[in-house]
């Protein structure tokens, strides 16, 4: 175990049973409802996070987030935080990345996100936006539609995480946590997420009750009968 890792599990292990802190400490921000900031029922440690897909942060964040839950197979809890402002094509990108989550595939929205972050530097505007997004359509052979989103479903949900980040109190993009049943980490330095989700991993691993040894189970059963 590295010095990193260790400080880290020695401070996770001195906190209480609900905690939070930030990785790396006293950088992360003060939210207002953190009853959400969990990972779904069942799972033990999951990545959340909030991101923007005009935010240049967030397009560095992206492969390292991903790399990070295939290498620890952990589920990554994704949502959308369009700023507004100057980010004028971020809420169109998210909304057709839905729009292909619900009509082709997650597996397709995930590409399509990651393209548009690889592809961030290019796009300036919601023409520029059309046109990438016109192109990917063609590449994979699908059809674009002449209308993404007609009856507002998909800008709906949009909008459902843009108000849960807002309920929760996010103030920046991305806003990225690892999270327990019992415990979240906001990570504010990609650089320290692995170490924090070893660390987590470690606390769950000893909170977790050992299973009944088995091994010697067939000398407890009742011998067969002799005919």
């Amino acid at each position: 175990m590295t010095r990193l890792v260790l400080a880290a599990s020695l401070l996770l292990a001195s906190m209480p049973a609900v905690a939070q802190y930030s990785a790396p400490p006293n950088t992360g921000n003060t939210f207002k409802d953190t009853a959400l900031i969990k990972p779904p029922a069942g799972v033990k440690i999951a990545i959340l996070k909030f991101e923007d897909l005009e935010c240049p942060a967030c397009a560095h964040s992206y492969p390292i987030v991903h790399a990070a839950a295939d290498r620890y197979k952990i589920p990554i809890v994704r949502y959308d935080f369009p700023l507004g402002g100057a980010h004028i094509w971020s809420r169109d990108a998210a909304i057709t990345a839905r729009y292909l989550q619900d009509k082709v595939s997650p597996a397709t929205a995930e590409e399509f996100r990651g393209a548009v972050f690889a592809a961030q530097m290019s796009i300036a505007t919601k023409e520029d936006l059309e046109n990438f997004t016109r192109r990917f359509f063609q590449q994979h052979k699908l059809n674009m539609p002449f209308v993404m989103d007609p009856a507002g479903r998909f800008a709906a949900e949009v909008q459902a995480d843009r108000t849960l980040g807002d309920r929760i109190g996010i103030s920046q993009t991305p806003t990225i946590w690892v999270v327990t049943q019992k415990t979240w980490v906001q990570v504010t330095d990609m650089n320290q997420l692995y170490s924090t989700i070893d660390s987590l991993e470690a606390q769950v691993a000893q909170s977790t009750p050992a299973k009944p040894a088995t091994g010697n189970s067939k000398l407890r059963r009742p011998a067969t009968p002799q005919k």
